[in-house]
């Protein structure tokens, strides 16, 4: 199954998860081989406001553990977590995406509708990393969508989720993320 999660810091969280960075990745190492998409977000005074995975683990207890056990979060670094189970529609990983242009911007574009059956229109195009929807715990509910995408501008970003099928569009600067070299 996979998954989506989003820790947001809470505000000022920046040293303690500078501080923390060397325990964050080495528990990011144990799901390595699991990872669909991961990265930092941040403002555009490029102020960290929060982390995403997505990851493919074998239930939500899996999921739940692995939001809840990060050590940042453990240290009081995340306000909140957004978790939900999620479908690659892509089909591949951050790491297969071919189409890095240098004078693009990248985004998590987070979407959220009212629980339907039926999953919403997500958007199509060479600039998409990674694209699915949010979904309830047992995949039956479609909640909203979480695209990864580059983009010249947030307002760029924005547009790939219809606002006539979403009551909220989010917009985050996001960047590929890992271990660093």
């Amino acid at each position: 199954m996979e998954f989506f999660c989003f820790h947001r810091d809470r505000p000022g969280s920046t040293p303690l998860r500078t501080q923390m960075a060397e325990e964050h990745w080495t528990y990011m190492d144990r799901f390595a081989e699991t990872m669909i998409a991961r990265g930092p977000t941040f403002t555009g005074e490029d102020t960290l406001t929060g982390s995403v995975h997505i990851l493919s683990l074998p239930d939500a207890a899996a999921a739940r553990a692995f939001a809840y056990e990060e050590p940042g979060y453990q240290a009081g670094a995340s306000r909140d977590v957004t978790l939900r189970r999620w479908h690659n529609t892509l089909g591949r990983t951050m790491w297969d995406f071919s189409g890095g242009r240098p004078e693009l911007n990248r985004y998590l574009v987070l979407g959220f509708t009212e629980p339907a059956t039926h999953s919403p229109d997500l958007p199509r195009g060479e600039e998409l990393i990674a694209c699915g929807p949010l979904l309830s715990d047992d995949g039956a509910t479609t909640l909203g969508a979480a695209v990864l995408l580059q983009t010249t501008d947030a307002q760029s970003a924005r547009a790939v989720l219809s606002p006539d099928h979403f009551l909220g569009v989010e917009v985050h600067q996001w960047e590929f993320g890992g271990r660093p070299a």
